[in-house]
Formats: C-alpha cells, sequence, structure tokens
C-alpha cells in the first residue's frame, strides 16, 4: 500500500549541516576515509618537525665553528691604527688551517664584498658555471658578447653577504649553484666599531638531507594507500556488494513475476543493511499478503455475484415458461430482488478496493471524535422516519482528540449505526457511548437486536458474511460493512470487536461493538 505525501512547500526549507551521520555504517565510512589521511598528515607533521631540528642543529654547528674562525681573524688579521684594515695573507691563512672543506664551505670576504679566500681553493675544487654560448660562424672576435646573466645563486650569496656587512650575523636556508640549498651562515669581522669584512661558513648536504627525509616519508605514502586500499575493499564489501545482492535478489522477482523474494542473509547485521534487509522482507511479506488478499476478495467477489446471477438467469428462464400471472409476479419480484442486490455487491466492493486507496491518500490528523459522533446522531434524528429506531449519544462532555482519518472514521460509525439499527425492533434505540480508558477513546454502540451467537463473535467481520432476521429486505446487505469498518479502524491503530450485552438473568439482551481510537498524544 503506498501513501501519497505532500512535499510541496511555499518556500524551499534550507537543509543544515548537522554534522556525521549519526549511524553505525555513517560513522564507519567516515572514519575509513579518514584513516589513511590521517597517517599521512601525521608522517608529514613528524618529519617537518625533524628536518627543522637537523637544519637548526647544522645552523649551530655552522655557528659555533664561524665564530671561532671570526674571532681568530680579528685577533690575528687585522692591521693598521688608528684605521684597521684586513691582513688577506693571514686571513687566508687562518681560513685555511681551521676550514673543513670536506664538510663545510668557508669563504671570506673584503669590506667591498669581493672574495679574498675561499676553502675550495685549498681541496682544489673546480667551481662549475656554464659556458658562454657560441659565436655564430663568421662573426668577428673582436665582437662584443653578451655575458650570461647571473645565477640565483650567487644573488643570494652577495644578497647576503651585503646584509652582514650591516654588521649582522645571518643565518638560515640560501640557494646554492648549480641548484639545491645550503644551510649558511654570514658573520661580520668586527674590530672595535669597523667592519673589515664577512666570514660565510655554508654546509651543502642539506639537499640530501631532504632527500632523506622524502624517503623516509615513503613508507608513510605505502602505508596510506595500503590502508585507503584496504578501506575501499571494506567499504566494497560492506556496502556495496550486499546492496547489489539486494537488488539483484530484487530484479529476480520482477522478471520472474513471484511473490517471494529470496534475500541474502544480511538481517542479523545491526547496521543500515540489515534494516534494509528486514525492511524488504517485511515489504515482500506484506505484499505477498496482500496479493493474497486480492485474489481471495475477487475469488469472493466472484462467488458472491454468482449467486444473484444464477438466480437471475433462472427466474428469466422460468417466466417465459410461466404462464400465471401471480406466478409472474413472483418472478418478477424475484429478478428486481436479484438486480438490487447485485447493485448493492457493486456498490460495497467499489467501496471497498477503494478504501486503501483513500485510506493512503489521506494523512492522519487529529481531530474531535465526540464532535463528529454527535453531527453523525443528528444527521440520523432528522432523518428517521416513524417506527425506525432511534439513535442517542452519551458520555463525557468536552473534546475528544483523536489521531486518524476523520471522513473514514465516519464510516466506520454509520456502518455500525446502519447494521445495529438493521437489527433493532421498530421502535428501538442504538446507543452510542464514548469514554475514554488509558489513552484510548473508546465507543460502544449498542443495539437491541437478538444478539450474536457466541461461534460467530469474529466470523461477522469476514468479507460477505450476512446473517439477516426474518423480514429484512433481500439484498439490502452485501456482508462487507463490518470488514470494512475494521479494516478502517486497523489502519488507523484501533480496534474493533462484538460482543454480546446480557440482561441480569443472563439472556442476551442485544449486540454491542465496541470501538477503540488512540487519543492524541498529551490530550
Amino acid at each position: 500500500m503506498a501513501s501519497d505525501t505532500d512535499t510541496a512547500s511555499p518556500e524551499p526549507r534550507r537543509r543544515r549541516w548537522r554534522g556525521p551521520p549519526a549511524s553505525r555504517l555513517g560513522r564507519l565510512i567516515f572514519a575509513l576515509n579518514l584513516l589513511g589521511l590521517a597517517i599521512l598528515i601525521v608522517g608529514a607533521l613528524v618529519l617537518n618537525e625533524l628536518r627543522r631540528g637537523l637544519v637548526e642543529a647544522r645552523i649551530d654547528s655552522l655557528t659555533t665553528q664561524g665564530e671561532l674562525i671570526a674571532t681568530l681573524i680579528d685577533q690575528a688579521a687585522t692591521v693598521g691604527e688608528p684605521v684597521p684594515a684586513l691582513d688577506a695573507a693571514r686571513a687566508s691563512e687562518i681560513l685555511r688551517l681551521l676550514a673543513n672543506p670536506g664538510v663545510q664551505r668557508a669563504r671570506l670576504f673584503d669590506a667591498q664584498g669581493q672574495l679574498i679566500a675561499d676553502s675550495d681553493w685549498i681541496a682544489d675544487r673546480v667551481e662549475q658555471k656554464p659556458l658562454p654560448p657560441a659565436r655564430p660562424r663568421g662573426s668577428s672576435a673582436a665582437e662584443p658578447t653578451k655575458s650570461p646573466p647571473s645565477s640565483p645563486g650567487r644573488e643570494a650569496l652577495r644578497a647576503e653577504v651585503a646584509r652582514a656587512l650591516e654588521g649582522r650575523q645571518i643565518s638560515g636556508l640560501r640557494q646554492a649553484d648549480p641548484d639545491g640549498r645550503v644551510v649558511s651562515v654570514s658573520f661580520p669581522i668586527r674590530h672595535v666599531q669597523a667592519v673589515l669584512g664577512v666570514l660565510t661558513v655554508e654546509a651543502g648536504d642539506v639537499d640530501s638531507i631532504i632527500a632523506r627525509e622524502r624517503a623516509a616519508l615513503i613508507p608513510f605514502i605505502l602505508l596510506s594507500i595500503g590502508v585507503s586500499l584496504l578501506c575501499s575493499a571494506l567499504l566494497t564489501s560492506l556496502i556495496a556488494l550486499p546492496v547489489r545482492r539486494l537488488a539483484r535478489a530484487a530484479d529476480r522477482v520482477r522478471l520472474s513475476r513471484v511473490r517471494s523474494i529470496s534475500l541474502p542473509d544480511l538481517s542479523r547485521r545491526t547496521d543500515e543493511l540489515g534494516d534494509l534487509t528486514r525492511a524488504l522482507e517485511s515489504m515482500t511479506n506484506a505484499q505477498s499478503e496482500r496479493m493474497g488478499a486480492i485474489e481471495r476478495f475477487a475469488a469472493d467477489v466472484a462467488h458472491e455475484i454468482r449467486n444473484p446471477l444464477t438466480s437471475l438467469r433462472s427466474a428469466v428462464e422460468t417466466l417465459d415458461l410461466v404462464s400465471e400471472p401471480e406466478a409472474k409476479a413472483r418472478l418478477n419480484r424475484v429478478i428486481r430482488q436479484d438486480i438490487q442486490r447485485m447493485d448493492r455487491l457493486v456498490t460495497d466492493i467499489s467501496n471497498a478496493s477503494r478504501l486503501d486507496a483513500e485510506l493512503s491518500r489521506e494523512p492522519p490528523r487529529p481531530f474531535d471524535l465526540g464532535r463528529l459522533l454527535e453531527e453523525i446522531v443528528q444527521t440520523y434524528t432528522a432523518s428517521r422516519r416513524e417506527g425506525e429506531p432511534q439513535v442517542t449519544l452519551a458520555g463525557a462532555p468536552g473534546e475528544t482528540p483523536v489521531v486518524g482519518r476523520e471522513g473514514p472514521a465516519g464510516q466506520v460509525f454509520r456502518n455500525l449505526i446502519d447494521n445495529a439499527r438493521s437489527f433493532s425492533p421498530p421502535g428501538g434505540t442504538v446507543r452510542l457511548v464514548l469514554d475514554r480508558e488509558a489513552g484510548w477513546a473508546v465507543v460502544f454502540v449498542d443495539d437491541d437486536g437478538p444478539g450474536i451467537p457466541p461461534e460467530n463473535l469474529e466470523t461477522v467481520f469476514e468479507r460477505f458474511y450476512t446473517s439477516r432476521p426474518k423480514g429484512t429486505a433481500f439484498g439490502g446487505n452485501s456482508g462487507l460493512g463490518l470488514s470494512i469498518a475494521r479494516q478502517i479502524v486497523e489502519a488507523q491503530g484501533g480496534t474493533l470487536a462484538a460482543e454480546n450485552r446480557t440482561d441480569p438473568a443472563g439472556e442476551r439482551s442485544g449486540a454491542r461493538f465496541v470501538v477503540r481510537l488512540p487519543l492524541r498524544p498529551g490530550a
């Protein structure tokens, strides 16, 4: 039974982010997807701290060595009074003795920024730089050629030396030639207040340090990739494959046109897929039961219509053979009664077939049950003819709010009142009593008829069951009224039952139908 819900609204609602879904499967998806990223972030943070510590340690080492060399040059390689100057020969000798060309490179610059000593000269290292472009064929040797542009490493070194000549110690990472970076510390060589030169000490193994750090990051990357692949495989096995199996099971039902569905054994799972499996099982079971009910209803309809048709056909075939006016009149009455019975059957069958759609189309709403009963009783009172049973209402005054569908609920009580009036004697009374019982609104519908045999207290709610008192017009009842009433009450979360009233002597004094509907919460 599909339900129609009104999803249209005059203004679109803005959906607010409420965080990750509060479900096991949702939390699992978020956790697995974030796990690999967390591993990579932690690895990067750890290695970033390691690199920063290595660079700072190298700067401290170069600072210690450079301060020693700069102090010795200041003490032993400065000459001149009152204007001091740097003795380049002595300074070069001190640099040669104290520098460690195998690990660091030390260079000495004068006050004009010109290089006067380099530890690479001592180690006989050859400075490599790109050659100028070849002259075009046919050009003269005297023709000037463009000098190659200054490299970024040289410009960075000049800038560092210039800043150190201002009297400040400079340290940090610096661009080097041909490509790469070095850890460099530049010290101004002072004599009193005069800056006589700059000593630059640098270590060129920073690129190898970074390369080792990157190599150390590879395990974290591989681990993150492995975790992501594992998470993907888990999500595929936990979500994608079961959903595909459920979809294929539903396709088998659609293609083979069977009632039942053979679902994968996922009902033991406690997540959303387990809920989905159980919901599909319940849905298919309900659908199977509904299809069975439709088939039984169709069989009952065919059986009930076949009876008046058989009687009608027999009466029509006999009518031509009968010549007596009294017999013809009797056959005509039978024909009219059969036609009336078929008309009543078709009307009630049409109402019963539309019942599910009407119940699903109208959403449950609160309404006042007492007001509804008052309106129904007033309608019967206004249309009552002489000799017909009267309908009365009694019960607790005030509002009795229930949750349900007001239109179908009115049909329930009209069916019950009509049934009670048909069994009541002329001039009798059909009494409606409204009461409350622990969250329920209870309505009693009593009549003064012969009552119901005890073995038929449940049978009366079956489709097409009818047992009318003598003298009732033939074909006036289809046996669907009580069945429809119970179906409506149960669809609204209530109950409908039948029982007998007894007098003080214990004899049946009439029938009673008890309707229970849930009260509105808080009422």
